[in-house]
């Protein structure tokens, strides 16, 4: 066996070869490429005579880099940074750091210690695809609350008639359209019924349009408000209509990636059980899949599923101690994407909710117990993976027959 550290950067990657006493057979950067690759290969064939003698060790699981690795048959080992950090610190107390050095200590720890960390997962290239896609999705729209955000301090600062008029959700057609026509107290103050009409329409909405004309014309003309200074009011008009182009845009392309990202999910085989799930639509099934991969190996059970979504308790025992509390260190999307599950899953499951009320009656928070009930049904997704069936209400809960009563 031979054992390979990759510290990689953007644009190059050094690498270390060891053998299994610790020593050094050889170091080298290789560029991020097909040169750069194909040379690697070279190295290690000189010391290993089978793919599978090859043990490598990098801080990354995603890439094509990485893919190229896992191609060749070589076992690789993604190491979470932080790991990495310890265990340097195990060997070299002075702070000291390099690329060359981070690579041999990479290799040194999967020569030792790599049964406490996980091989890069084989997953599907559509699975892949599903969450590059759906990862970008979030990204959108964490953007566009952002935005929100944004638009709600501009609005408090010049336009108070405004929130009162659209609310809270100010990345809604009806507000973008009618803050295109009228970005300024004044403006929106004289817009009549009949335009307002016509702006909703043009937004979009097709229902309720007359009443929620009116009702947004007497926000806006209602009095009392303070006002800004002219000056003021037209330096913050210009930019809610520069806010309310990028949430439009934004609008835009959250949906038509999430109609591709759905058409994508749909198609995978493993989409029917999730969707089987109390509490899992496309997008969040989308987000899980991609998240949690579809390599049937890649958990070796219910709880190694739980603790990479971060629903599972950690405990903190010693001495006379002992503290159970939430997870931290964990993959965040998908545990947002898993707490998200369980917040629907109340109003789509009997059992669901028996389990939930149950633990609120233990005087556990809604955010313990919804915790607790994502913990649970990623356990039972698990199951319904691991054995091809689909989400089956009975078989789930009917156990704790007992929580309804």
């Amino acid at each position: 066996m031979i054992f390979v550290g990759n510290d990689w950067a953007s644009d190059h990657h050094d690498v270390c070869v060891m053998d299994e006493t610790g020593s050094v057979l050889a170091t080298r950067r290789c560029a991020e490429s097909a040169a750069g690759i194909t040379a690697l290969h070279d190295l290690l064939a000189r010391f290993a005579d089978q793919p599978q003698q090859v043990v490598a060790g990098t801080e990354t699981e995603h890439g094509m880099w990485v893919d190229a690795l896992v191609a060749a048959g070589y076992q690789v080992y993604a190491i979470n940074p932080r790991s990495v950090s310890r265990y340097r610190d195990r060997h070299h107390v002075g702070g000291t750091k390099s690329d060359k050095a981070d690579a041999k200590t990479l290799a040194d720890l999967v020569r030792t210690d790599r049964h406490n960390h996980r091989l890069v997962a084989d997953d599907s290239a559509e699975a892949d695809a599903i969450r590059v896609m759906a990862r970008t999705h979030q990204n959108l729209v964490w953007a566009r609350s952002a935005q929100q955000n944004v638009l709600h301090a501009q609005l408090h600062a010049y336009y108070p008639a405004a929130l009162e008029a659209f609310g809270g959700d100010l990345a809604h057609r009806d507000t973008l359209s009618v803050l295109r026509r009228a970005p300024t107290p004044d403006q929106g103050a004289r817009l009549s019924v009949a335009t307002l009409r016509s702006a909703l329409k043009k937004g979009g909405r097709q229902r309720n349009i007359d009443a929620r004309a009116r009702e947004i014309h007497q926000a806006l003309g209602a009095s009392g408000h303070l006002t800004a200074p002219p000056q003021l009011v037209a330096a913050y008009a210009a930019t809610v209509t520069a806010t309310v182009e990028m949430l439009t845009a934004l609008n835009t392309q959250i949906v038509q990636l999430e109609t591709t990202l759905n058409q994508s999910f749909d198609t995978h085989p493993d989409a029917a059980i999730y969707l089987s799930m109390p509490g899992i639509g496309e997008t969040i099934g989308a987000r899980m899949l991609g998240e949690f991969g579809d390599d049937p190996e890649r958990y070796a059970t219910a709880k190694s599923r739980r603790n990479y979504a971060g629903t599972s308790p950690r405990t903190i025992a010693s001495g006379k101690g002992h503290v159970v509390l939430a997870r931290h260190i964990r993959n965040t999307r998908l545990n947002d994407a898993a707490m998200a599950m369980a917040q629907s899953a109340l109003t789509g499951s009997v059992g669901a909710r028996a389990y939930y009320d149950n633990l609120k009656a233990q005087n556990k928070t809604h955010t313990q117990a919804q915790r607790a009930l994502a913990n649970r049904l990623i356990g039972i997704l698990h199951g319904c993976l691991a054995h091809h069936t689909l989400y089956d209400e009975h078989t789930a809960w009917g156990h704790r027959a007992n929580l309804a009563a």
